[in-house]
């Protein structure tokens, strides 16, 4: 795991374990539905790490579908199916 791996998920872990915390403190009050969304916008940094940011900015770049395409040009290339065997 490489130092930037690692700061995304600690930076994950400390966005909810605080929002979590911040929950707790303020009993019934109408912060605890944003906390709760901070909460639940950390997990996903904490198990995956850097890659929720390379996912993210490959979606706003108009990358998110480069590999099916290239995969699909490839295949029509060599004159397959979807499934790799002969048309």
């Amino acid at each position: 795991m490489t130092r930037r791996d690692l700061a995304w998920r600690v930076g994950g872990l400390v966005l909810t374990t605080g929002a979590c915390t911040a929950c707790l403190l303020l009993d019934r009050s109408p912060l605890m539905m944003p906390l709760f969304v901070v909460a639940l916008l950390g997990l996903p940094l904490m198990i995956h790490g850097k890659r929720v940011a390379q996912v993210l900015r490959a979606e706003r770049r108009g990358h998110a579908l480069t590999a099916g395409a290239l995969h699909a040009a490839r295949l029509r290339a060599r004159g397959q199916n979807g499934d790799g065997f002969g048309a």
